[in-house]
């Protein structure tokens, strides 16, 4: 268990410095590569449900002490043995013993009795602490104060819904891939392997969360894993076989392959991280699919434009991803109010530059994975205001209603808004 508690309380420290998550869990599992397998599924577990209820840690650990601690991984050490006390399965004792001796190994002999008398406090005091730290909206709700107000504004009757599922574990969803099975042939298949599966509509099937390896047919290109809420990114799109279609922003490629499941396309795929274009061509050649692939920022088409126009365009805007907040619990205390208005910015001059490759009549779908209308209807409502000749068109019947999919048990949360250019 120390080297878990040391590895946890590292991509702890790291998330809270402001780094994106999965490398906080890259970096902390490069510094203890002699945790097994299972050993680093406890990370994650103790990592994601403590960031989940970091709001609740802290004013827990803030009654503990007389004065702050200085030290950022004894810091994160103490958050992190208080998160295992009440969300994992392990012995007391033994987490107690553990994170002292941790404490030692961060170079901190003399904070062993504070390591001691904290823990065994909170064992003392543990049925009071977990009533009396709901004070403030971050414990209680486990959410930013600004992030919740944001919410209440903005969804009056939904924002406490929202919270909710947005601090339960996020279901694990597969498109079926329908150029290679069909929905009734894979769920058979999943009943032959012993996995409880739900349909959700279209090519979506919820299953049990559980490791990709463990996913029947996933390594054949018969499923992939992707949001029920995300699959509606493909299918607003209106693609038909033939067509040019430009996929920006595109990394992973989730996107990218609903696409070319839903069509025979001429498809480029644009990322400007060369790193994350490996990830879409393997996804690609997972499923047996091909694109081009391009490294480049899509909101300067004079960089890699070849003059050719595009029938349809799918823009997924990197954006606060406050609608997939329990997939990274991170996000909520990494970002500021104040970056909302940088990523509009960045969402308009996107949206500004690949408008110029659409063809006149083509298609583009704008989609971000936030639940903030700042980063929707506003950026498509300043859009449409400044150029005449763009105008939002109807979705398909049964689409979600006003383009909004709000976090729910089944789904994320996005935004989908289709314009078409006259």
């Amino acid at each position: 268990m120390l080297d878990i508690q040391l590895c946890a309380a590292s991509v702890f420290g790291d998330t809270l410095d402001g780094r994106n998550l999965s490398t906080a869990f890259e970096d902390g599992f490069r510094r203890h590569p002699s945790l097994s397998a299972g050993e680093r599924a406890v990370v994650r577990e103790i990592c994601y449900e403590g960031l989940r209820s970091l709001g609740l840690l802290e004013a827990q650990l803030a009654k503990l002490l007389l004065t702050p601690v200085r030290h950022t991984g004894l810091r994160s050490l103490l958050l992190v043995a208080l998160a295992q006390l009440q969300f994992t399965r392990a012995k007391p004792y033994a987490i107690v013993d553990h994170a002292v001796r941790a404490a030692e190994r961060l170079g901190q002999p003399a904070a062993r009795g504070l390591v001691n008398a904290v823990l065994r406090n909170f064992l003392r005091r543990q049925h009071d602490l977990r009533r009396d730290a709901w004070t403030t909206p971050e414990a209680r709700l486990g959410f930013p104060a600004w992030w919740v107000q944001k919410l209440r504004e903005q969804y009056p009757d939904d924002w406490e819904a929202i919270i909710t599922t947005e601090n339960l574990h996020p279901p694990m969803t597969l498109r079926v891939n329908r150029r290679r099975t069909t929905v009734p042939n894979y769920l058979d298949l999943l009943r032959e392997a012993r996995i409880d599966a739900r349909h959700l509509g279209d090519m979506a099937v919820r299953i049990d969360p559980r490791p990709v390896a463990e996913v029947p047919g996933f390594a054949d290109g018969l499923v992939s894993v992707q949001d029920a809420g995300a699959q509606w990114g493909a299918r607003l799109l209106d693609v038909a076989d033939g067509q040019r279609v430009l996929d920006a922003c595109a990394a992973p490629g989730g996107k990218t392959g609903h696409l070319l499941e839903l069509a025979d396309l001429d498809l480029v795929s644009l990322d400007n991280d060369a790193g994350r274009l490996v990830r879409i061509r393997e996804n690609l050649n997972r499923l047996g699919a091909s694109a081009t692939l391009t490294c480049a920022d899509a909101g300067e088409p004079g960089t890699w434009w070849d003059g050719r126009p595009f029938q349809r365009i799918l823009l997924d805007a990197p954006c606060s991803a406050s609608g997939v907040a329990r997939r990274h619990p991170d996000i909520r205390w990494n970002r500021r109010p104040s970056d909302l208005a940088k990523l509009a910015a960045r969402q308009a001059a996107l949206l500004d530059g690949v408008w110029q490759v659409l063809e006149s009549s083509g298609k583009l779908l704008y989609a971000t994975c936030s639940v903030f209308r700042e980063e929707n209807e506003s950026i498509v409502e300043a859009f449409v205001a400044r150029n005449p000749e763009a105008r939002i068109a109807q979705f398909q019947p049964g689409a979600p209603e006003g383009g909004r999919i709000r976090p729910d048990d089944d789904s994320d949360g996005f935004f989908y808004a289709l314009l078409e250019k006259r």
